[in-house]
């Protein structure tokens, strides 16, 4: 078996989501769920316009998730106890040698290096479960990994990032070879691009240690979309200053050197926690479409739906609030997964 990740440009069959569920990550306060629940719902409703959306949701709130998500949303109910369907759902892989068979990757999950405040035990087996529900061949992996932590552009290149594979928390005997393997094996990566760090914000206690699709992503072959904080009064104005000069000297599996493309972060520098790590970035590609996050600042909003509009062409750029979905921990990108279409 040849098994292979398509870039999140290609056709998708639908998109996977989970509803939020109570819990440490919605909120304590009825207003502060009431936003996670409405950011949620505004993405899927975001979606459903291009292709169909599949929301797993616990028992617990399907009643909820009825009544807010309509009926243009499937609805499928699974137990969870986090929500953030990139990182613990499959990551989906097609078989070039088999046409029509659809795989999925099942990375194990342990709640972003299993902090001690992570509830994580019961979504780690929500791959599996929409594994079998499609009818995908499943692709059993040891690598601790999430789906944010890998960005891929369809013909053999990976960005991933260091303090993530390779974080002891996660993989504690692991080094690059041995990921670049299992990548190899499980999503047909024959060339990684390896970040040193992620962005600031990230590296919190309730962050994910650097995942790649807030930071950086391939819009097409040989081109790359960077995370680009002018403000040197941010610490990640440094950090991607870093990246880019990194990055400059990379080539993708092709051989050929990137074109990269700066996407400049809000205005806003910090929030109630601190720096915040708004990215533009985290963007979900659809079928003729790309969701993109926006920060309630108009012009910023639009100048990055400029450049994504410029990057995808032929897709139309919807822009939803992200805010509420950056306060728990993510962005647009890390509550969704699509799933690829297969040739039938």
């Amino acid at each position: 078996m040849s098994w292979r990740m398509p870039a999140e440009t290609a056709p998708h069959e639908r998109t996977w989501m989970a509803f939020p569920r109570e819990g440490i990550t919605l909120g304590s306060e009825a207003s502060e769920r009431e936003e996670g629940y409405a950011a949620w719902t505004a993405v899927a409703h975001a979606v459903v316009e291009f292709e169909p959306v599949t929301m797993v949701v616990d028992p617990s709130e399907v009643e909820r998730a009825r009544r807010m998500l309509g009926s243009q949303i499937e609805i499928v109910e699974g137990p969870l106890d986090e929500f953030w369907m990139r990182d613990f759902g499959p990551t989906f892989v097609v078989d070039d040698e088999r046409p029509g068979v659809l795989g999925a990757v099942d990375w194990i999950f342990n709640g972003w290096g299993a902090p001690a405040w992570a509830e994580w035990r019961v979504s780690a087996e929500i791959a599996r479960f929409v594994a079998e529900r499609v009818g995908a061949e499943l692709v059993s992996s040891m690598l601790v990994n999430e789906g944010g932590g890998i960005h891929v552009d369809g013909e053999g290149t990976v960005l991933l990032t260091d303090t993530v594979q390779l974080d002891p928390r996660r993989n504690p005997y692991a080094d690059r070879a041995r990921v670049e393997a299992e990548l190899a094996r499980t999503i047909g990566a024959t060339h990684a691009v390896w970040l040193p760090r992620g962005l600031t914000r990230d590296y919190d206690e309730f962050g994910t240690n650097g995942h790649v699709d807030i930071v950086a992503t391939i819009p097409s072959p040989g081109r790359m979309l960077l995370h680009d904080q002018r403000d040197p009064g941010h610490p990640d104005h440094a950090v991607t200053h870093e990246l880019r000069e990194l990055l400059a000297g990379q080539v993708d599996a092709a051989g050929r050197p990137f074109e990269i493309v700066d996407l400049p972060a809000p205005a806003t520098l910090r929030d109630d926690e601190g720096f915040v790590d708004w990215s533009y970035v985290n963007h979900l590609v659809v079928n003729e479409g790309v969701i993109a996050c926006g920060f309630g600042e108009p012009e910023a909003d639009a100048r990055a739906a400029e450049i994504l509009a410029e990057a995808y062409p032929g897709r139309r750029v919807v822009t939803v609030d992200a805010r509420p979905i950056f306060a728990r921990g993510g962005g647009i990108h890390c509550i969704t997964q699509q799933q690829p279409e297969v040739a039938r």
